[in-house]
């Protein structure tokens, strides 16, 4: 099925990470991004890998995952249409802290450290709300992981 762009736009307006953005800034990020397919089985990032870019979530499923100091595989979440990651090695500059591997058929959307970087010269209102977009959803991510902490803590408390 071939998506117009005004459905790709109606789309990607509702994923957190391009909320409150302007018609003509969405329209300025929607030129910066690039279409990735990867089939079930793929590993679209692994950790510990350098990555200069993030990606949203078009259509797909995806698990994430990080290693033990053991070598040891632990699920950590899956990705669905209109979650994004990747976002951490464009704020920190670091390598990538897990790996995410398509569960089905996945098409994504990914930005890279280049282009965001073109958007804050082009348009800083919008860079703003997108960095804005990303920390939000950081809190998020930790907010969860401070509760399945807690969870984990109690149960070893009884």
């Amino acid at each position: 099925m071939t998506v117009t762009a005004p459905d790709q736009k109606a789309f990607l307006l509702a994923t957190p990470f391009f909320g409150g953005l302007s018609d003509g800034s969405l329209d300025l990020l929607m030129s910066m991004l690039v279409e990735r397919r990867f089939e079930a089985g793929s590993t679209v990032v692994a950790e510990g890998e350098p990555g200069r870019s993030m990606f949203i979530v078009k259509s797909g499923r995806l698990a994430v995952s990080k290693l033990t100091n053991a070598g040891s595989i632990i699920p950590i979440s899956h990705l669905e249409p209109g979650d994004f990651f990747g976002e951490m090695t464009l704020i920190e500059m670091q390598n990538r802290s897990a790996t995410v591997i398509a569960e089905v058929p996945t098409v994504l959307y990914e930005l890279t450290a280049k282009n965001l970087y073109a958007c804050y010269k082009a348009d800083i209102h919008a860079y703003v709300v997108v960095l804005q977009n990303i920390n939000r959803e950081l809190c998020r991510r930790l907010r969860r992981a401070d509760d399945r902490f807690t969870t984990l803590q109690v149960g070893d408390d009884n």
